[in-house]
């Protein structure tokens, strides 16, 4: 191991960021901005805002018409792509290869990732949602896991301030199951959509269509959303990097901002196999690091570590860093490291054919269609019994292209200008329950090409889950046909945890030191100067896109331990 080639002094800093992705940027630019030497190590390699490859090309420009060949699937991407629509051309150097980088199953398990700088915000959805106290109290109410540590007034403050800079396009809808926050002006339901939304609403008045509270930039005003971004231009190929900057990433919003203090070092290929645990000091000393390009292991060290390499990333490393005095991982005699994993899981839904709308189109396509936000089980009138907690839906109404057939030349030109009927499609989103005996778990006998313990998952959806999924669906026809639609069809397929890309939960947030991993400001129990804030803080998962919680932990996280510092306790 070569660590002090340089000396100590020139690998030490004041805080160290272990991802770059949506949480980990967040905490970088917070750390930068009060002042703070940040080292973000990345295990992937750079990638610049601008340095999106496929973001100008339409689709003539695209290989097999955006269809990845199967053998190549095959060779590459078997696990990545269980989902069928996920790998595609447009994106696939954004995905990683599970040949590259393998996990095994006990369950079924798809982890869904990308190792480069930025992460999964190059390549998120990018919908934000608040929680609310039915969602924070709902363990300790229902006997369920553990309590959260915090309620959403600890948190608000926190919503309002990541908002604000991410730039949440939205509408309010006074609703106490998903608060309203900072919104800038949303992307409006086209027509079919707010037919849709004024018919349900006579006849199921406890469910809302609202248009899709999304993180791209209706309007863009430089002084508060900084970084490198600019209006969301409607083209509907976020996936593949916005050169506009007009949806948030670690590449436009927070890496520009933390950049622009002097303060950030940001180093690619930088696999971080373990926190080094200095037991006379009682509490991290710094991080190992291996080369992913040369090999070489170093070490860099600092006062404060903040762990955003994705729930099962931050896991792994915590897992992998193991001492005598902490032989199951750093900060594990609780013993719940790994465990609690939890997902939303979806694969269930309805679609049908609106009728009538002929004289009306829409202009370009807008980054969200609508949501329906959870309905079930927020009061005693919504209360059921054969499950607890509920779900969300995500959807849209557009118009289809008539493809005829035995047209050629101009016939057929004129055909496919024609717009067909108009269709609403819906998926509903449920709540996994945070179950002990999900989880994952490292393999010490076996090792990736780098060295380290290949992870293993052994999580599924149960009971609740299932009984869940069958109201989903009924509802989804329900309000499909209070719209008017024909034809409607509908479809319950469970999806594996990770197929949502929402992984929750293995370093859980708690009161007690016993039986969570975290305290309430995402500070390690046993390891004071690490904190926790991407997705493996979570106690449970609720029905909400969860990344704007995480960023907003994040904030809430970065000024706790930077009053900590200052108060000379960390």
């Amino acid at each position: 191991m070569n660590i002090n080639i340089k000396g100590k002094e020139e690998v030490t800093y004041d805080s160290i960021v272990i991802g770059s992705g949506i949480s980990g940027g967040f905490a970088a630019m917070e750390l930068c901005v009060r002042g703070y030497k940040t080292l973000m190590l990345e295990r992937g390699p750079m990638v610049r805002h601008g340095e999106y490859p496929t973001a100008a090309m339409d689709p003539w420009d695209l290989p097999n018409r955006n269809t990845v060949p199967a053998e190549e699937i095959a060779r590459h991407y078997s696990k990545q792509n269980r989902l069928s629509w996920w790998v595609k051309e447009d994106h696939k150097h954004f995905i990683n290869k599970d040949d590259e980088y393998p996990y095994d199953e006990i369950e079924r398990f798809d982890w869904i990732r990308g190792h480069h700088v930025g992460g999964r915000s190059l390549m998120w959805g990018r919908h934000c949602y608040r929680w609310s106290d039915i969602d924070f109290e709902a363990n300790a109410r229902e006997g369920i896991a553990i309590d959260w540590p915090i309620r959403y007034e600890d948190i608000a403050p926190w919503y309002d301030y990541v908002e604000t800079f991410v730039g949440v396009s939205g509408q309010k809808e006074g609703l106490k199951q998903v608060p309203d926050g900072q919104f800038l002006p949303p992307f409006p339901l086209n027509c079919v959509e707010q037919h849709m939304r004024e018919s349900v609403a006579r006849k199921y008045p406890r469910r809302i269509i609202t248009p899709g509270r999304v993180a791209n930039l209706s309007r863009y005003i430089p002084e508060v959303h900084k970084g490198t971004r600019g209006q969301c231009q409607s083209r509907a190929r976020c996936v593949r990097g916005c050169p506009y900057g007009a949806y948030f990433s670690s590449q436009s919003a927070t890496i520009p901002v933390a950049e622009s203090t002097g303060n950030l070092t940001l180093r690619p290929n930088s696999i971080v196999s373990e926190i080094v645990w200095d037991a006379v000091a009682g509490k991290a000393s710094g991080v190992r690091v291996i080369d992913r390009e040369s090999g070489e292991e170093m070490e860099f060290y600092s006062r404060i570590i903040f762990c955003n390499a994705s729930t099962v990333g931050s896991t792994a490393i915590l897992l992998n860093s193991r001492s005598s005095d902490f032989p199951d991982g750093l900060g594990n005699s609780s013993g719940e490291l790994g465990h609690n994993m939890m997902d939303h899981h979806y694969g269930m839904g309805a679609a049908g054919r609106m009728p009538g709308f002929e004289d009306a189109y829409y202009k370009g396509k807008k980054p969200g269609g609508f949501y329906i936000p959870r309905f079930r089980n927020i009061d005693e009138d919504t209360k059921r019994d054969d499950y607890v907690r509920g779900f969300g839906y995500q959807g849209g109404a557009s118009r289809s292209h008539n493809i005829p057939e035995g047209k050629l030349g101009v016939e057929l030109k004129e055909e496919i200008f024609k717009p067909g009927p108009y269709y609403i499609s819906m998926t509903c989103f449920g709540e996994l329950l945070p179950y002990h005996e999900n989880r994952m778990y490292l393999n010490f006998d076996r090792k990736d090409r780098h060295g380290m313990p290949i992870i293993t998952f052994d999580a599924k959806l149960r009971d609740n889950e299932y009984a869940l999924r069958k109201d989903g669906v009924t509802c989804a026809e329900e309000m499909l046909e209070a719209a008017g639609c024909k034809d409607i069809t509908s479809y319950n397929e469970a999806t594996a945890p990770g197929a949502c890309i929402h992984e929750m939960g293995t370093a859980r947030m708690g009161h007690d030191p016993r039986t969570s991993v975290l305290n309430k400001w995402n500070q390690m129990h046993e390891v004071p100067n690490v904190f926790v804030t991407d997705g493996s803080c979570m106690t449970s998962s609720g029905t909400q896109n969860p990344s704007i919680t995480y960023m907003a932990l994040t904030a809430r996280a970065v000024d706790y331990a930077h009053k900590q510092i200052n108060d000379n306790i960390l």
